[in-house]
This record gives structure tokens, C-alpha cells and sequence, in this order.
């Protein structure tokens, strides 16, 4: 044997494994300070989780305003400032404002519905419909209505002082967004670059992954958001018309009932219409009526499938988790981090039943290839291949298609 076929022999030979070598106890440690240190990196990161959501949502919302501004103003760091700037008078301004005006008006309209429970007023309306008096008498025997009026009230007033004295608060977690705003939008193509760089996944599989996070935050937000602002914006107006006490609130619980999938500004305004039947307001309770059904029940049809499309790859029931599970987990943010959370996880679970099958089909053709110099002619076990691989498994999914090599403005 030559040196030659000697060194390759041992190229080929088997690895011993021996765990206690300086080399393995390395591995071992540095693997183990990673760990600590990501997990010391999530802890830090974490009081800034709703911050970092917020602004990597605008920041895949508001990429091609950036991008348009690049492209006029050739400085991406006064382009970015610009944007935020921007972004800012659009989010910041109309969401404080709501705020205070949203509290100040949940506490009036608990102090309406307080006065009227009190002086006997839903009473009398119920007692006037003799079918529904026995349900008035229920409620009396089993509900302490006064008391809890009374606790809700006290509650709300409550929570308005500490909302009004939390404005710093406030201000400063809006500050932290835009802060990371900038950067998410000056510094996006290194971002992407580096996670690139650092992902275990394949080209065509980090940008396929990319890709479903950013039309997941479209339709989250992008989508699902205006859509539900719209139906709670038209409901309110209503009620202002009407003459409905604290038309403001009702407007912003429409809305944010007709985020979750299943649920819907249905849950508001048809007690709402119940209640003005039973005071007699026969003609209120009948345009109000209409106007939920023909008006902010048909925008939701009109505006989804224009904003929102296939663009949430979820099924009905898995984006109800997603979303409340969000919600319940990690609060406002959870609006976002849950359905994102759920597309990784998707997409990555994909990943590996692609290369599970690719695997299978590679060990079949290798197989047949064998038999194939073996025996002189092609033998492929067409039965097996149907098994591990059927025709269909295999395609993307439509919409999920990587149309050539995106650059790194792409998916923002």
C-alpha cells in the first residue's frame, strides 16, 4: 500500500468518539455558553418585546415607503428618519388621542348605565314587554345588578387616573418603537443578510420563510387591522347617530372584537338594537339593525379579501389560537408574535417533510441506479416511489413559490 491509498484509507475510516478528548469537551462547553448566552440575550430582550414587535411590524408595512424615499432622497439613514417621522404623525398622534378619549368616555358611559340601573329605568322598559317581564324578576333574584354597575364604574374611573397618569410611560414605550423603527428600516438588508448567514436553513428556504412572515404581518395588521378598524369606525358612527351613550367605546370594542377571527362587531351591536327595541325605539333598533348587517357586515367581505387575500396561510380555527393565544400571552403585541410565531413554526415543519421526502426519493433512485448496473436494465420500484413520494407532496404550496432570487428589500 502506498502513502497515497494509505491516507486516504484513513480519511475513510470511521471516527472513534471519544467524549472525554480536549476537543469534544470544547464542542461541549462552547455549545453549552451559547446556550447560556442566548438565553441570557432573550431575557434582556424580553422587557422590550412589544417594542421590537411593533417596530419590526411597521417596518415590514412601511419598507417600501422607505425604499421610494431612498430612491428619491440617495441617503437611506435621512430616508429612514423621514419615514419614521412620518410613520409617527400616522400611528402616534391618532392612537394617544383615542387613548384619553377612551377612558375619559368609558367612565361617562359607566356613570349612564349606572344611573339608569339605579333609578329602575331597565326595569320598567323589560316589565313593558310582558313576555320578558319574568326575565326581569330572574335577573333581580340571581344578578346583583346596582352592585356590579357600581364595581364596573368604580373601575373604570380607576383605571382612567392611572391610563392619565401612566402618559409617561406611554410616551416613552412609543419613543422605544420609533427608535427601533429607524434602525429596522436604515439597517434591514445587513439584518437580513446577517440572519442569512447564521441560518441553518437553505437559501430558498430562508427566503421562503421570509416571505411568509412578511405576508403573515400584512394581513395581520396590514389587513385584519384596518378592516377592523373600518367595521368599528362605522359602528360607532352609528351609535353617535343614534344617540348611544359612549359611542366612542362601543366603537373601539367593535373593533377590536372583529380581530378575532369567529367573533365579530355582531356581539355589540345586536344587544344594542335588543335594548332599543325594549325602550320602544322600534325605528332605532331597525336602522341600527340594517346598518350592522348591510353595512359593517358587508365591509368585512368588501375590504378582506382586497387586504388581506391568501396571504394568511391559516386555517380559521389555527388563526383563532394564534391570535388570542398571542394575545394572552404576550398582550397587545401578541396581535402580532402569535400569528408569527405559528407561520414559522409551519413553514419549518415543512421544511423538514420536504427533506424527509427528498431523502426518500434519493435513497429510491439510488437504489434503482444500483439495481440498474447490477442487472443491465432499469428496474425502478415504481411502487414504493408512489408510497414515499406521492405527485403532490412535493409541490409548494400556490403562493408559496420563491420567484427567482429576491434582493434583500424584497421581504421587508
Amino acid at each position: 500500500m502506498n502513502l497515497h491509498e494509505y491516507e486516504t484509507s484513513q480519511a475513510l475510516a470511521p471516527v472513534v468518539h471519544d467524549w472525554g478528548s480536549r476537543n469534544r469537551v470544547q464542542t461541549l462547553v462552547l455549545i453549552l455558553a451559547t446556550a447560556f448566552g442566548i438565553y441570557l440575550c432573550y431575557r434582556l430582550a424580553l422587557p422590550f418585546l412589544p417594542a421590537l414587535a411593533w417596530a419590526l411590524a411597521l417596518a415590514v408595512l412601511f419598507a417600501p415607503f422607505h425604499r421610494w424615499l431612498v430612491s428619491k432622497l440617495k441617503r437611506p439613514s435621512l430616508a429612514a428618519a423621514v419615514a419614521v417621522l412620518v410613520v409617527a404623525l400616522m400611528v402616534a398622534v391618532p392612537v394617544t388621542f383615542l387613548a384619553q378619549r377612551l377612558v375619559t368616555e368609558s367612565a361617562k358611559g359607566a356613570e349612564v348605565i349606572k344611573t339608569k340601573v339605579e333609578s329602575g329605568e331597565w326595569r320598567r322598559a323589560i316589565q313593558a314587554q310582558p313576555r320578558l317581564a319574568p326575565l326581569a324578576d330572574w335577573i333581580e333574584r340571581k344578578v346583583d345588578l346596582p352592585g356590579t354597575v357600581k364595581t364596573l364604574a368604580t373601575w373604570l374611573t380607576t383605571t382612567a387616573g392611572s391610563i392619565v397618569k401612566g402618559s409617561v410611560v406611554q410616551v416613552t414605550e412609543f419613543c422605544l418603537i420609533f427608535y427601533l423603527l429607524f434602525y429596522f428600516l436604515r439597517d434591514r438588508c445587513v439584518a437580513l443578510q446577517l440572519i442569512r448567514s447564521l441560518s441553518p436553513l437553505s437559501e430558498a428556504e430562508t427566503e421562503r420563510l421570509f416571505a411568509r412572515i412578511a405576508d403573515t404581518i400584512h394581513a395581520t395588521v396590514g389587513g385584519t387591522l384596518a378592516v377592523s378598524v373600518a367595521q368599528g369606525l362605522l359602528g360607532g358612527l352609528m351609535f353617535w347617530w343614534l344617540g348611544l351613550p359612549a359611542p366612542l367605546l362601543w366603537g373601539v370594542v367593535m373593533a377590536l372584537l372583529a380581530v378575532l377571527p369567529v367573533l365579530g362587531a355582531f356581539i355589540v351591536w345586536i344587544p344594542a338594537a335588543l335594548i332599543l327595541a325594549l325602550e320602544g325605539s322600534g325605528g332605532k333598533a331597525l336602522i341600527l339593525t340594517v346598518w350592522g348587517l348591510l353595512v359593517v357586515g358587508t365591509i368585512d367581505n368588501l375590504l378582506r379579501p382586497i387586504l388581506v387575500g391568501n396571504r394568511l396561510k391559516l386555517h380559521t380555527i389555527l388563526a383563532f389560537i394564534s391570535v388570542v393565544g398571542g394575545l394572552i400571552l404576550f398582550g397587545p403585541s401578541g396581535l402580532i408574535l402569535g400569528p408569527v410565531a405559528l407561520t414559522i413554526t409551519t413553514v419549518l415543519l415543512e421544511t423538514w417533510r420536504t427533506r424527509t421526502v427528498a431523502e426518500a426519493m434519493a435513497r429510491v433512485e439510488s437504489a434503482a441506479a444500483s439495481r440498474f448496473n447490477n442487472d443491465g436494465a432499469p428496474k425502478t420500484p415504481q411502487s414504493v416511489t408512489s408510497l414515499l413520494h406521492p405527485p403532490e407532496s412535493s409541490e409548494v404550496p400556490p403562493g408559496d413559490v420563491v420567484r427567482g432570487k429576491p434582493s434583500c428589500a424584497t421581504h421587508q
